[in-house]
């Protein structure tokens, strides 16, 4: 698999997936031809008059759309062969096949996570007004079974999203300006060029530092481009010479910048600490009070975290559900206290003193 990694794969995909080794991926970043059946010859025409430069490359033509669906079926497989068991997948399309393509995972195994609306700010208008301005595309989020344990990075896509949860509907422009890549004379290298901005989000949400990103339609090599940007390792395959020649130009000129948010600082979890190992340090005392603000209280009477109240032996959680006059357990460290110097503190706060020397102990945090 090493001869794969970081690089740009040149020849057609699934005859160069079947060469890679089964679970061999951690995400899949799929742009595929979206089949956009126009009419052969048929011309696109702006409101001045000017011609418009849609997407009418041979890489997008279909005999039929079960010539399509056949080759989706082809590739999806064995994308699906590539994935570890805890792999996914996200594949951007629009609406001439996007429906088909969600049947199709759904049809091979894998389990639908999420659709996400890339709403476009600057959207191509329809020429012609014979119906709506198609100003979107869809991606589709899938894991590789329902029993796979993705990677879905929560907190960094709250931080990214001003602190709050991150919705389905991204707005994001589409690749412009200097982002875009032209040709020697001048003219858009790809048509279907994606921002990198769409790919940071997808690869900041859904992936790790080290982690294998594939994707089997290299294009202009967006994706390679800002998993190398973001610390991922990338695998690309394209068919086209030009484009292989021009990514190989722009991965070359890449520098990677590993932050907070592509390192997922967010969503690590703290250090395990047990009321067993609080105890132990002194930090709580078996046969202390534990106080709730509303003046209720409980007795440690274990380092298992049981209290005595209204002589009645419970969990601390349980207790403290039943002091707030709920009928479900809530977690303790959240309302809980204990005295120190007549003052109280919250156990959570004795927890993260303990969980300060354990990390100093375990040598994190240098």
């Amino acid at each position: 698999m090493e001869s794969f990694i970081n690089t740009i794969i040149r020849g057609e995909t699934v005859e160069n997936m079947k060469k890679m080794p089964d679970e061999s991926i951690d995400f899949c970043f799929a742009d595929p031809p979206y089949f956009m059946q126009l009419e052969e010859g048929k011309k696109l025409y702006r409101v001045e008059g000017t011609e418009f430069d849609g997407v009418d490359d041979e890489w997008d033509k279909f005999e039929s759309m079960d010539a399509y669906k056949t080759f989706t079926i082809e590739w999806l497989s064995q994308v699906r062969r590539l994935l570890k068991k805890d792999g996914a997948i996200c594949v951007i399309s629009g609406m001439q096949s996007v429906f088909e393509i969600g049947t199709i995972l759904r049809d091979l195994g894998f389990w639908v996570i999420n659709d996400v609306i890339w709403q476009k700010s600057n959207p191509t208008p329809n020429f012609g007004g014979t119906r709506l301005n198609n100003s979107h595309e869809t991606m589709i989020i899938a894991s590789k079974s329902k029993q796979s344990r993705i990677t879905f990075n929560y907190k960094t896509g709250k931080e990214l999203n001003g602190g709050k949860q991150m919705g389905s509907i991204w707005t994001f422009p589409v690749c412009s300006g200097n982002e875009r890549l032209k040709d020697s004379h001048g003219n858009k290298l790809h048509n279907t060029q994606k921002p990198e901005a769409l790919l940071y989000r997808v690869l900041a949400l859904f992936t790790k530092v080290d982690d294998l990103v594939l994707d089997p339609f290299g294009g202009t090599m967006t994706t390679g481009v800002v998993a190398k940007k973001m610390g991922r390792n990338y695998v690309m395959i394209e068919l086209d010479e030009k484009y292989v020649k021009y990514g190989e130009e722009r991965l070359k000129s890449v520098k990677p910048t590993i932050g907070d948010i592509e390192k997922a600082v967010y969503d690590i979890k703290p250090t395990r600490v047990t009321v067993k190992e609080m105890v132990d340090s002194g930090f709580l005392n078996i046969g202390e009070k534990f106080y709730h603000k509303n003046g209720l209280t409980g007795i440690l009477i274990n380092d298992r975290g049981h209290l005595d109240y209204n002589n009645k032996v419970e969990s601390m959680h349980e207790v403290a559900g039943k002091m707030m006059g709920r009928d479900r357990r809530v977690n303790a460290f959240q309302y809980l206290y204990v005295k120190r110097n007549d003052e109280l503190v919250s156990i959570d706060k004795i927890r993260s003193e303990v969980r300060k020397i354990k990390d100093k102990r375990l040598g994190k945090g240098k």
